[in-house]
């Protein structure tokens, strides 16, 4: 899964000085994760990756140094496009189902939103559950949802 592999590669670079896609690919073979260089290559460049300076003359594979709401948002909007099926509630609680394996993925975007409504997600292989306070907020925060959806 795309989303999911995107997500550990953002984590592995953010977590280790990853210098060569070949470094990359062995991590996320470490994890579970088989991909080939042409893959990585592809994701690298999807995800905008860069290779910034560590100070001793080597380089590593970093996230650009800012990267624009518009860019945000058109990954966030990519990700659910092709991964949440469905958002629903049940009083302060908004269920969202995705494609197996991407529930994790879709609840670190919106836990990294940051909204102040949103208490917090729990993330199974394809359901979350968000927890919306106060209870009157909740549709809302489904319609913001729902905007990524397209």
């Amino acid at each position: 899964m795309k989303a999911r592999r995107h997500q550990r590669i953002l984590d592995v670079v953010r977590r280790k000085p990853i210098q060569t896609q070949e470094e990359l690919a062995a991590e996320l073979a470490r994890e579970g994760i088989d991909v080939t260089q042409a893959t990585i290559s592809r994701d690298i460049k999807e995800l905008r990756l860069v290779k910034a300076p560590m100070g001793d003359g080597r380089y590593r594979y970093t996230l650009p140094p800012e990267r624009s709401v518009e860019d945000i948002n058109r990954r966030i909007e990519r990700v659910f496009t092709e991964t949440v099926v469905s958002i629903e509630d049940s009083g302060n609680i908004v269920v969202i189902k995705t494609v197996k394996g991407a529930a994790q993925v879709v609840a670190a975007i919106i836990d990294d939103l940051d909204w102040p409504e949103m208490v917090g997600t729990i993330a199974g292989d394809d359901t979350i559950f968000a927890v919306v306070k106060p209870e009157d907020r909740t549709h809302d925060v489904m319609a913001r949802l729902n905007r990524f959806r397209r």
